[in-house]
């Protein structure tokens, strides 16, 4: 482990939201704002009350920043949270939006701008309005590489490059699709690990090792949501075998074997390992380094690849010294490829189960992949773990962590 040093950035305390299914699950009347706000409390009551005015600033994820998650929605969760005195900044990397609010506060720490962090992520598909923020016109500029696209999915091809700029706009199942193509993923590959995920995300449910971090979320009537709306124990991958594709007639992309659409807020606090030590703080992980990449938009679940293996040589790792690996299932079709290149053990990888069973709630995820492995580390009395997610438009982020 890397010696403790003022400027360390540590993960102190980690709480998240139920993930609930959008549009008819359990989250559906609750504001972005409101949810947010409701796991910053919690999480800002899990610390000394020293903590609070310590606070520097709220750096908050969302993917579709617009509607009642717009007006710099960081701010309006810091006011709803009793941190008036915290400034606010709201940041969209899509997929890991919550993952980079991590990022620039671990950044900050390091920098010496401030000791005290919060950095949380939301995303309420469910409250939409009108395609969100991105609903308007697109760029011209793109057209060719779009309709290369296009003929490639008629033709039922494998995507190759054809334009000198990628198709920025591509829808994700398309991307996916590509992907399971290219790297000759086969069907009942992918309902397998979608079933493992169900799986191994009831045996964490059953064992309470969820409960911890769980905010209770408040509704209007005064009842609570305690648990998360898609994880189904009944799951097999004979069940899923008989799903219908849903990105492509004669694909094999199914709703089974990809991340359902969710709602769902999470909140770290991040601070100096030096602060934390003053305040009598035993933190959770320390954040070692992070990383970002680009890949071709049309190959977007191939993004964790270059984002780990970067990360993994830039800090003289090798993936065998990597404890825990937490990789977001955004689509089974790109965790295994994903998987397979980069060397990781089965056994090693989301062994909480992930977002094909609990959900993906775009700017909750990056965030909720930091805790969840800041939990397994603990509870498994393991040292090492990195989370890596693919994002939309054609990146890859990673994080490498250590447990303290």
């Amino acid at each position: 482990m890397s010696e403790v040093n003022d400027r360390t950035p540590v993960v102190v305390a980690g709480r998240r939201s139920p993930i609930g299914r959008a549009f008819k699950g359990s989250l559906r009347e609750v504001r972005p704002d409101d949810l947010a706000a409701q796991v910053v409390r919690a999480v800002l009551r899990d610390l000394p009350a020293e903590v609070v005015p310590d606070i520097e600033d709220v750096i908050l994820g969302c993917a579709q920043p617009a509607g009642e998650a717009g007006y710099n929605l960081a701010r309006v969760v810091g006011l709803l949270s009793g941190l008036p005195s915290a400034g606010g900044v709201t940041v969209n990397r899509y997929c890991a939006s919550s993952l980079q609010a991590v990022r620039m506060a671990a950044h900050a720490v390091q920098a010496g701008a401030g000791a005290s962090y919060v950095a949380a992520g939301v995303e309420t598909l469910s409250r939409y309005v009108n395609g969100g923020a991105d609903s308007g016109e697109l760029n011209a500029a793109f057209a060719p590489a779009a309709d290369h696209t296009a003929r490639c999915l008629a033709d039922d091809a494998e995507w190759h490059p054809g334009t000198e700029v990628g198709d920025v706009y591509v829808s994700m199942g398309a991307t996916a699709e590509f992907v399971r193509r290219r790297e000759a993923v086969s069907r009942r590959d992918m309902d397998e690990f979608a079933a493992l995920s169900h799986a191994r995300a009831t045996a964490t449910r059953d064992a309470g090792l969820e409960t911890a971090a769980m905010v209770p979320v408040e509704l209007a009537d005064g009842t609570h949501v305690t648990r998360d709306d898609g994880i189904r124990p009944d799951t097999t991958a004979d069940v899923l075998a008989s799903l219908r594709p849903v990105f492509h007639p004669r694909g094999e992309v199914t709703a089974g074997n990809s991340c359902p659409l969710s709602d769902g807020a999470v909140a770290l606090v991040v601070m100096s390992e030096g602060r934390a030590g003053e305040l009598g703080l035993e933190p959770l992980v320390r954040i070692v380094d992070s990383v970002v990449t680009g890949v071709e938009p049309e190959l977007m679940g191939l993004g964790p690849v270059p984002a780990v293996s970067r990360l993994l040589a830039r800090n003289g790792r090798a993936i065998g010294d990597v404890d825990r690996v937490e990789i977001n299932e955004a689509f089974a079709a790109q965790v295994l490829p994903c998987a397979r290149r980069l060397g990781i053990d089965p056994a090693r990888l989301n062994t909480r189960g992930g977002a094909i069973a609990l959900g993906h709630p775009f700017g909750m995820t990056g965030a909720r992949l930091v805790l969840s492995l800041a939990q397994t580390l603990a509870a498994d009395d393991l040292t090492t773990g990195v989370a890596a997610l693919c994002v939309g438009g054609g990146q890859g982020m990673a994080v490498l962590l250590e447990r303290v």
